[in-house]
C-alpha cells in the first residue's frame, strides 16, 4: 500500500529525469513558429505587397514627367551639278502632366490606403492563428505526456497486484479468478501504453514542424495548479471589445469601404476631366535641305487638357449598377461577419465557464477515486474485496486523472482562443499562460 502511494511521485520523478536540459516556454516555441510558420510568412508577405501596391494606387494622383531624346542625320545627294551634303538634327524634351480633376483617380488612391487596412487585418488574423496553433500543438505534447505517465503508472500499479494475485493463488488464499483478471488488466494497459507511447510521438512532429525545432520539449505546469480566472465575467463585455477589435470585422469594413470607392470611380466615368501639361524641348539642327547654316530651336508650351466623355454604349450606367450591387453585398457580408464573430464569442466564454467547471468537478473525482482505491486495496487485504474491484479503482483513479490534465489544459486554451473569438488576442497575452509553467 505504502509502495502504491509512492507510484506517482516517482512517476513524476521519472518523468522530469528524462527531459532534456532545457524545456521550452511557450513563448519560446512561439517565437520560433513565427519565424518559420509558412502561413504566417505568407500573411506577412502579402502586407508588404499590400503597402507597395498601396504606394502605386497613390501614383494616380501625382505628377507624371517624362523625358524624349532622338539623333537623325541625312545625306542629300544631287546628279548635276554634282553635289553631296549631309545635315543632322539632335532633340531632347521634357513633358509633365498633374491631374487637376479626376475623382476616379482619388477614389483608386483611397483604395489603396483601404488594401493596406485589409492587408493588415489579414495579418493580425494570421498572428491570432499562429498564437492558438502553437498553444494548441503545445498543450496536446503535454497531454499527451500525462496520458503515457499516468498509463505506465497504471501498468506498474496493475502488475504489482497481478504478482500479489499469482502469490496468494499458489498460497491458496485467492482463486485463479484474480490472477486472470489482473492478467487481462495488465494486458489492456500494455496495449494502452502503445497507443499512448505513439500519440505522443506524432503530437511532437506536430509541434516541431509548427515551431520549426527538433525535439522540442513543453516546460510542463507548475504545481500546485492554480488556473486564471476569467475575467470580466460579462460576455456582453467581450461581445462589444469584437465590434473595435475582431480582424475579420476589419476585414469586411475594408472591404465595403472598398465597394464604396469602386462606386465613386464608376460613377467618375461621366464627369469631366482636367489635366495641367506642360512640354519644354530643344532641337539642335546643323543644316537642312533649304538652309546649310546651324540653327537651334527652343519651344515651351503650358496648357489645361479637358476630356468629357459623351456617350460610351451603356457602359457606365450598367458599370454603376454591378459595383452598387456589390456595395451591398459587402454590406450584408459585414453584417454577417458581425453575427458570426458575435456567436463565436459567446459560445469560446460559456465554454470557459463549463471548463473550469469541469476542471473542480474532476479535482473533486480525483481524490474521490484515490479514496476509493484505497479503500478497495484494504478491503482486499481483509478479505471483504476482490481483485477485480481494486483493479476497476485504479483504471478509474488514472482515467480522471488525466482527463483533469486535459481538462486544465482545455481551459487555458480557452482562455486564448476566447480572444481569438472576439479579436483581442495578442502575443503579450501568452504572458499569463506562460507564468504558469515550470521554470
Amino acid at each position: 500500500m505504502k509502495i502504491f502511494r509512492l507510484l506517482p511521485v516517482l512517476a513524476a520523478v521519472s518523468a522530469a529525469l528524462s527531459l532534456p536540459a532545457h524545456a521550452q516556454s511557450l513563448i519560446e516555441l512561439y517565437q520560433s513558429a513565427r519565424s518559420f510558420d509558412a502561413s504566417y510568412l505568407s500573411a506577412k508577405s502579402q502586407f508588404d505587397a499590400s503597402l507597395a501596391k498601396a504606394d502605386q494606387a497613390r501614383a494616380a494622383i501625382l505628377p507624371t514627367v517624362g523625358m524624349s531624346a532622338s539623333v537623325s542625320r541625312s545625306l542629300f545627294s544631287v546628279d548635276k551639278p554634282p553635289l553631296d551634303y549631309s545635315f543632322g538634327s539632335q532633340n531632347i524634351g521634357l513633358s509633365a502632366s498633374q491631374p487637376l480633376y479626376r475623382p476616379a483617380n482619388w477614389a483608386l488612391a483611397s483604395q489603396g490606403e483601404k488594401q493596406v487596412g485589409l492587408a493588415q487585418g489579414q495579418l493580425i488574423a494570421a498572428e491570432q492563428d499562429l498564437i492558438v496553433r502553437v498553444s494548441q500543438a503545445y498543450f496536446d505534447v503535454l497531454a499527451a505526456t500525462d496520458n503515457l505517465t499516468f498509463v505506465r503508472a497504471q501498468k506498474t500499479a496493475v502488475a504489482e497486484q497481478l504478482a500479489s494475485a499469482k502469490r496468494n493463488f499458489e498460497v491458496g488464499t485467492a482463486t485463479i479468478t484474480d490472477t486472470r483478471e489482473a492478467q487481462a488488466q495488465f494486458d489492456l494497459v500494455v496495449a494502452q501504453e502503445i497507443a499512448a507511447d505513439y500519440d505522443l510521438r506524432v503530437k511532437k512532429l506536430a509541434l516541431d514542424l509548427l515551431a520549426g525545432k527538433t525535439n522540442s520539449q513543453p516546460s510542463i505546469l507548475a504545481t500546485p495548479v492554480v488556473l486564471p480566472e476569467l475575467a470580466p465575467v460579462d460576455v456582453g463585455v467581450w461581445v462589444n471589445q469584437s465590434e473595435a477589435a475582431h480582424p475579420g470585422i476589419m476585414q469586411a469594413q475594408m472591404v465595403l469601404d472598398i465597394a464604396k470607392l469602386e462606386t465613386e470611380k464608376a460613377r467618375a466615368g461621366s464627369k469631366p476631366t482636367l489635366d495641367l501639361t506642360g512640354s519644354y524641348g530643344v532641337t539642335q539642327n546643323n543644316g537642312s535641305a533649304t538652309n546649310l547654316s546651324d540653327y537651334r530651336t527652343n519651344v515651351a508650351t503650358l496648357g489645361l487638357s479637358f476630356n468629357l466623355p459623351l456617350f460610351a454604349g451603356y457602359s457606365i450606367q450598367n458599370r454603376l449598377k454591378e459595383t452598387l450591387a456589390l456595395e451591398e453585398k459587402a454590406g450584408s457580408d459585414l453584417e454577417g461577419s458581425r453575427r458570426l464573430v458575435s456567436q463565436a464569442t459567446r459560445a469560446a466564454f460559456f465554454g470557459i465557464l463549463s471548463g473550469q467547471g469541469q476542471v473542480k468537478a474532476l479535482e473533486a473525482a480525483e481524490a474521490s477515486s484515490q479514496s476509493a482505491l484505497d479503500a478497495n486495496k484494504l478491503g482486499y487485504q481483509v478479505g471483504v474485496r476482490i481483485n477485480i474491484d481494486v483493479l476497476n479503482s485504479q483504471s478509474q483513479l488514472y482515467s480522471t486523472k488525466a482527463k483533469l490534465a486535459q481538462a486544465r489544459y482545455n481551459v487555458l486554451l480557452g482562455g486564448l482562443k476566447l480572444r481569438q473569438a472576439n479579436g483581442t488576442l495578442r502575443a503579450e497575452d501568452l504572458q499569463q499562460v506562460n507564468a504558469l509553467l515550470a521554470n
